[in-house]
Formats: C-alpha cells, sequence, structure tokens
C-alpha cells in the first residue's frame, strides 16, 4: 500500500495539524506523471494510491485538498462565543477564500501544489477485482482486425461529439427575445474593462474599507465582470477582492433589488461558484422571493444553473410561488420554468399536473426548440405527460421534423420512452429520415434515440442499421452507460444488422475499456452482459468478473439498484448455454433467495392473469387432473412462469404436480363425470348428426346393449375426427356440443378418450412440454418477433428438454370469449399435434 506523507511545515507557516494514518483508508487520484510511474512500477491501477485518513474524515463522500503553502498564515481568527451560528460557519468558511491569495508576508513560495480526489466509493478492493478482467484467454477477445482504427483520435477531434451540459439545453432562449429578461446572457458583448482599470478598482476597495455603499460595490463587481476572460482568475486571485466579496455579504441586506440582481449577475459572469459568501447569498434570495416578481425569480434560477450551484431551498419557495400563480404563466415563462424545474431535478406532482395543463393550451404557439425543452424538464423531474399530450406532441414533431435539432428531437425521444406512449405515424417519419440525421448526431444523443425505439418495442431496421453502422467508428465516444443501452436496445428488439460481427464485437471490446466506470456502476456491466446473453454471445472473462464475489459484493451492497435478479439471471443462463464455462458461479444462497422472490411475484402477478388461469383450468379438465398440469417457474432465471405438462411415449398424461389435494381432484372428476347415460339422451345422439348419416333403430326405445354400444362406436368414430380436424367441433342437429367431458361420461372413462386415440411415435422416454401463455408485450410492436428476452427462454427450454408450446395471444385471448368446447378443442389440438 502506497502513502503520502505530509511534510510538518514550520511553526511560522502553519499551525501545527498533522494527519492520522490511522484506518479506514480510501483512494486518490495523482497527477497523470505520477501514476505512469506507479503503473511502471506496480502495474495498472488506473493512476490510484492509498490515502489513510482520520476516522472522521471518511465519512465524506467527494472533497479535494488544496496544499497550498502560502494559504496557510499566522493570522487564524476565531469568532467570540457569542457569534450566531450563521456567522459562525460563515467566518469558518470564509477564510477558505484567502487560499487563492498570494502571500504578502514574505514566505517563499514552495511548489508542491496538486490536488487530491478522495471517494468513498472507490476501494483498492474493487480495483483489484476490475483487474482480473485483463487476464481473459485470447479466444475469448475479439478478432483485433474488427477494432476501428478510430479509437486512437483524440476524443475532442470530432465536433459532433462536443456536448456542453450547460449551454447545449438553452438552445430555445435564443429564438425569441423574450427569454432576455428571463435568463442570462453569456454571449452578451459590452467595451471590455482594461486590466489597469481593474486594478485601481481593486485598489480603491482598499482605500475605502468599511466606507463603500452598497452602489459602490455593486459597480465595482459589475465592472470587473467586463473585464477580459483572462483577467478573470488574476481578480480572484487578488486579496482585495476576497475583501469585495465580504463587503457584499455584510451588506446583503441593504442592496436595493436591481442592485443585488445586477451584483450576481456580476458574479455569474466572474464565474465565481466555490466562495462561502454564495449561501448567504441563497439565503437572502429566499428572504425576498415574496416581494420579487415571477420574472425575476427565473432569472435568479437560471443564474444559479448558471453557476453550477444547488439551491434547493430557493427553488422550493419560488415553486411555492408558482404554485399560487400558475394561471398567470406567459409562454416563455412557462418554458423557462420548466428548464429550470428539470435543471434541479425536482418539483411537487401536483404542480406538474397544472404546468402540463397550461402547457397543452400554449402548444401549438410553442416552436421546436420549446416542445423539446418541456419535454426535457418534465423528464429530468420524472414527470410524464398524458396519453392524449403525447399524441399532440407527436404529431407536432412528425409534421415539422425538419426543423427540430438534435438536441430537442432526443429530448422528444426521451419522453416517448418515460411514458411508454407509441405513435406510429412520428416513429415511421423518425425511420425515413434516420439515415440522414443519425450520422450527425452525437453517440449519447443516438443511444437515447435508439433506447427509445427499444422501450417502445418498435423495430425499424431503416434506424437500427444506421446506428449500427455509425457505432464502430464512434465506438471510443461511448461511456459504460452507452455500450450497455446500445446493446440492449438491438438485443431487446433481437436485430442483428448487416454489420452484426463488427457491431457487437466493438462493443465488447470497449466493456474492456471501461472496467474501471463498472465499479462506480455496477449495473451497467450487467445490462450488457444479458443483452449480449440475448444475442447468444458469451465472453467469459467479462462473466466470470461480474459473477465473481468482489463485483457480486459491490452490485448487491454499493449499488442503488436491485441487481439481484441480473445477476440470477445471468448465471442460469450460463448454467445452460455454456457447459464450457469454468469461471465464477452466483453463490446457492443467493441463488435460492432470488429464485423465493422472483417466484412470490410470479403467484401474485403473472398466476393470476385471466388468460393463465383459464388455461390452466381447462389443461386440467381436459387431462383429468390437477396433478397433471403443474403451474410454475420452469426457468426461474428467466423471471417468468409456465404450464408444465407430462406425457409417456403413448401419449398418456403423467402426473407432476404431487402439490395438488385429494379433494380438487374429487370435485374435478365429479364436474365432468356426472353427466346421467339415459336412454333418452341416447336416443337423441344416436338420431342424426349434422352432415352424417342417419342412424335408424328398430323401436323408438333405444335401451338394448347393441344399441348403446353402437353408440359408443360412433363416439369413438366421431373422436378419431376431431383428433384430425382441430377447431372445427362436430355438432348435432339437435344443437347438443360433442365436449370431452360428454365423451368421457358416455364411454365411462376418467381421462378424456382422445388420449387413447392418438398414440405419438418417439423415443421411450417421458415427454415434456412447456406451454407459454404470451402476451403482446412478449413480441416487438404490431409483429410476430419476439424480444431478446423471450426469445432467450425459448431456446434454454428446448436445450432443457422441453418442447415448447404456445398459446399465442393473437390466437388464444379471442378463444377467451368462445365457449368452453371451442377453448377445450383448441388446446387439444395444441398439445397433441406438438407430440407429433
Amino acid at each position: 500500500m502506497a502513502a503520502v506523507i505530509w511534510r510538518k511545515l514550520p511553526r511560522r507557516i502553519c499551525n501545527q495539524r498533522a494527519y492520522s494514518k490511522t484506518r479506514p483508508c480510501t483512494e486518490a487520484t495523482k497527477p497523470e506523471r505520477k501514476a505512469q510511474d506507479v503503473n511502471d512500477k506496480q502495474g495498472k491501477r488506473y493512476g490510484r494510491t492509498i490515502l489513510c485518513l482520520r476516522k472522521e474524515a471518511s465519512v465524506l463522500q467527494d472533497y479535494k485538498i488544496n496544499s497550498k503553502p502560502a494559504a496557510y498564515s499566522s493570522t487564524n481568527r476565531r469568532p467570540g462565543p457569542n457569534i450566531s451560528n450563521e456567522t459562525d460557519d460563515y467566518n469558518d468558511s470564509f477564510s477558505l477564500i484567502l487560499e487563492n491569495v498570494p502571500s504578502t508576508l514574505g514566505i517563499k513560495q514552495v511548489h508542491n501544489t496538486y490536488t487530491v480526489t478522495c471517494s468513498r466509493r472507490l476501494s483498492s478492493v474493487r480495483n483489484t477485482l476490475l483487474d482480473l478482467v485483463y487476464n481473459k484467454s485470447g479466444e475469448e477477445q475479439c478478432s483485433a482486425a474488427r477494432w476501428p482504427a478510430a479509437t486512437k483520435q483524440k476524443l475532442d477531434s470530432d465536433t459532433v461529439e462536443i456536448y456542453d451540459t450547460k449551454e447545449d439545453p438553452r438552445g430555445f432562449q435564443k429564438l425569441d427575445d423574450a427569454y432576455r429578461v428571463l435568463c442570462f446572457n453569456s454571449s452578451e458583448l459590452r467595451d471590455p474593462v482594461s486590466a489597469e482599470e481593474g486594478q485601481r478598482i481593486l485598489s480603491n476597495v482598499s482605500f475605502l474599507k468599511g466606507s463603500m455603499t452598497p452602489e459602490n460595490i455593486s459597480d465595482y463587481f459589475c465592472r470587473l465582470s467586463w473585464l477580459p476572460a483572462e483577467q478573470h482568475a488574476v481578480v480572484m486571485a487578488d486579496s482585495h477582492f476576497a475583501m469585495l466579496c465580504r463587503y457584499s455579504a455584510d451588506s446583503r441586506g441593504t442592496f436595493t433589488l436591481p442592485q443585488f440582481l445586477q451584483l450576481f449577475e456580476a458574479i455569474v459572469r466572474l464565474r465565481v461558484s466555490s466562495h462561502a459568501f454564495l449561501k448567504l447569498y441563497e439565503a437572502e434570495f429566499c428572504r425576498r422571493v415574496w416581494d420579487m416578481e415571477l420574472s425575476q425569480l427565473l432569472f435568479v434560477a437560471d443564474l444559479w444553473r448558471c453557476l453550477g450551484r444547488s439551491v434547493p431551498q430557493y427553488m422550493e419557495i419560488v415553486l411555492s410561488y408558482v404554485a399560487l400563480r400558475w394561471k398567470g404563466l406567459t409562454m416563455p415563462q412557462l418554458v423557462q420554468l420548466l428548464y429550470v424545474i428539470g435543471e434541479n431535478r425536482r418539483a411537487s406532482p401536483e404542480l406538474m399536473q397544472k404546468l402540463e395543463l397550461l402547457l397543452s393550451t400554449h402548444l401549438e404557439q410553442m416552436n421546436m426548440e420549446e416542445v423539446g425543452a418541456a419535454c426535457l424538464g418534465f423528464f429530468k423531474s420524472k414527470n410524464g405527460f398524458s396519453a392524449h399530450l403525447m399524441k399532440r406532441i407527436g404529431d407536432k414533431v412528425a409534421a415539422r421534423i425538419e426543423d427540430i435539432s438534435n438536441y430537442s428531437l432526443v429530448n422528444v425521444m426521451k419522453m416517448f420512452r418515460y411514458t411508454h406512449v407509441d405513435h406510429l405515424p412520428f416513429l415511421k417519419r423518425l425511420g425515413e429520415v434516420a439515415p440522414e440525421r443519425i450520422p450527425n448526431m452525437g453517440t449519447q444523443g443516438v443511444m437515447h434515440v435508439v433506447l427509445a425505439y427499444a422501450s417502445l418495442r418498435y423495430r425499424d431496421k431503416s434506424l437500427l442499421d444506421a446506428v449500427a453502422s455509425k457505432v464502430p467508428s464512434k465506438v471510443h465516444y461511448c461511456r459504460s452507460k452507452d455500450v450497455a443501452k446500445y446493446l440492449w436496445s438491438f438485443s431487446t428488439l433481437n436485430y442483428e444488422p448487416e454489420n452484426a460481427e463488427e457491431f457487437f464485437c466493438s462493443l465488447t471490446e470497449q466493456l474492456h475499456h471501461k472496467m474501471h466506470e463498472f465499479e462506480r456502476f455496477p449495473e451497467h456491466l450487467l445490462t450488457a452482459l444479458l443483452a449480449l446473453a440475448f444475442m447468444g454471445r458469451f465472453p467469459h472473462d467479462l462473466i466470470d468478473v461480474a459473477l465473481s464475489p468482489q463485483f457480486v459484493k459491490l452490485a448487491t451492497e454499493g449499488s442503488p439498484f436491485e441487481l439481484k435478479k441480473d445477476l440470477f439471471t445471468l448465471d442460469g443462463t450460463v448454467a445452460i448455454e455454456c457447459p464450457d464455462y469454468q469461471g465464477h458461479r452466483l453463490p446457492v444462497h443467493l441463488q435460492q433467495e432470488v429464485t423465493e422472490m422472483l417466484w412470490n411475484f410470479a403467484k401474485q402477478d403473472i398466476c393470476v392473469k385471466p388468460e393463465v388461469v383459464e388455461a390452466t383450468i381447462l389443461l386440467q379438465v381436459m387431462l383429468g387432473s390437477p396433478q397433471f398440469v403443474k403451474n410454475h417457474m420452469i426457468l426461474p432465471h428467466t423471471r417468468s412462469a409456465d404450464l408444465e405438462v407430462h406425457f409417456d411415449p403413448t401419449g398418456k398424461p403423467l402426473p407432476l404436480n404431487m402439490e395438488a389435494s385429494n379433494e380438487k381432484v374429487q370435485k374435478l372428476e365429479f364436474k365432468f363425470s356426472g353427466i346421467p347415460v339415459t336412454d333418452q339422451l341416447i336416443s337423441q345422439l344416436a338420431k342424426r348428426r349434422a352432415g352424417g348419416p342417419v342412424f335408424k333403430s328398430e323401436s323408438d326405445n333405444v335401451a338394448g346393449s347393441d344399441s348403446v354400444d353402437s353408440v359408443k362406436k360412433m363416439l369413438q368414430t366421431e373422436v378419431e375426427d376431431r383428433g384430425h380436424t382441430g377447431l372445427n367441433l362436430k355438432v348435432f342437429r339437435n344443437g347438443v356440443p360433442l365436449t370431452d367431458s360428454l365423451l368421457s361420461t358416455i364411454t365411462n372413462s376418467k381421462t378424456p378418450v382422445t388420449m387413447a386415440a392418438i398414440q405419438p411415435e418417439g423415443p421411450s422416454e417421458i415427454r415434456k412440454l412447456a406451454i407459454q401463455v404470451s402476451n403482446r408485450n412478449h413480441y416487438c410492436y404490431n409483429s410476430r418477433t419476439l424480444l431478446g428476452l423471450h426469445s432467450m427462454k425459448r431456446r434454454q427450454l428446448v436445450q432443457a428438454g422441453y418442447v415448447v408450446v404456445e398459446l399465442p395471444h393473437w390466437e388464444w385471448f379471442p378463444l377467451l370469449k368462445r365457449t368452453r368446447s371451442e377453448k377445450l378443442s383448441y388446446l387439444h389440438q395444441k398439445l397433441y399435434s406438438s407430440l407429433d
């Protein structure tokens, strides 16, 4: 373990503070050159070393330590005991401003300055875990020839991939002058102030000191903000600027509102974002909220956004203000408010419902960029639109898709994904222009588009092919999240593009390059590996890492997501489809835990669906007992239940559900065996069938055994006919339906005669059937193409020795409204035709 050695400075430079070397330890990131030296000596460790801190410091999530000897001076002022808590916090943190001020005490400067970033989430154990991936065998790696040469390019060489998270969402503000009073304009131009004048202003601060008026302070900030950009760092490093900040904080209550707004805008222009006095500014703005107009409130919120600071207390009060006056919002105010809400990622559902209603009234007057901004605001705050409003947005964008920017188009796609509203005209229109637009979109934007298509289960080959052709050459721009979502989208839609090998191989190789990101985002690795499993691709080295004890612990304890099911699905898939896999496996106790969890969910959700319950009951009736049908999770890791039935080589059902009680068996047998066979019934059956020959008896009273035998023979012939006709029901002239219950009663059989009529030829072993009651969510939208998970499940059922019998929703759901005889005949045909 490496350690950072802190040298004790002379007493005149720093007050004797030392870091304890007791545990716990956390990791630190060192400069690139030093990290390279460590890598050369100790192997790849991603430039990290171990920094031992005091136990109290280990609770911090992320913080920075700036080592600057000039920041330590002997003038350590401490507040008196009778000062308020707010002033205590302010004075303690205000001293940090002087860290960037050059020392004026004649102390020799020592250039030993660097930043150490610490995070409790990063540990040496996790790094060691992720290094295991580089021990992969050559046969599991993709061919080097398939790896695109573009990976050696610099990431900033492609203008298409440049993305500014602060500027790009603000494109709508530049299209209408109404937004000038609502937002900060960073591109505003004025005559710059000279550096000499800036020095003169700072000198006046020292000369005036406590006699400065609020007007002076506001004017000085404003003039300093118009210095050339390269002078801003020099200004903020000057001690006189720290004094000016202190004076502004002390006088914050005496500023008029225009002065305070002008001062704060100047601070944003100077990009002063880390000073402690900004907390006092937020408190002052919170105090003045109810004295300000809505335009001013939105302007201040936008200034805070431009500083990159979160102000939850201010935003909470502003949203309370808006909730009382929402009906008076103009369209620009509404769009700007939604933008601010999205950037702060919080708003009450009640308020968002009101804003949605207001948005629907302004939708026709909004341009494409404003529509995109509104969609992003709702998406980031985790609030969706109604289906009706989404349809209207889809109509509007589809009609003007040439006018919408790529950024706004992606925002609209995010909302379609979030609301799960399908809009065929819009999706088809986007598929038509995709080959032209996709090459000019950034990698992250393309990922959101294809992810929306996968979420909606909409399989558009033209769009998917356009994406697949772009990804291999741009894969080095992909984050771990992008790689996982690309793989998930294509695999969920069960689509292999024309360049499938290049596409999947380049993304798989990128997973190896992004292994260091999975220690913080383990869910992305599992998503990617499950997606590859859908398509029958299994990188053993990556699977070995994902199922290793260290990563399992990281995924189950260190992630905010529930990843146990993903681990279980991956482990179960490997057990069936990778017999040569020799790596780690999921612990047995965790498999049992997840199996129980999934089964409890299935019993409450899947097994009680009407279409499943109806199929279960009718199969029990048809086969003769509940013991012949078992509704359970045949493959628990596939997260769904099926109906299992066993037959012997002669086509006779075999009991497998021993949990069924005898009471249920007796009730079921009485239900279909309690029809009394009377002379009158036999006489009716022996008369004439629809479309068949006439059976004439010597007397009207048919009571002899010969007549009964003839009826049995006729019924036996009817049974054989039904075995070949499927859904074509034989109905007698007088309307008596020929059901399995009636046949079994007349022929005195507890199990339907149909089983004795069919003798399937096959191997002398048990025939296992997995009967799946599917629904439309198992298929791509408006098609009969199975989604990736369900396609993988059927593949694994076959490998496990089952014959898959599907009751597809386009056949079974309409039958649920038909007669019982039709449903029984359908099930009979499905089961016994699969045995043939």
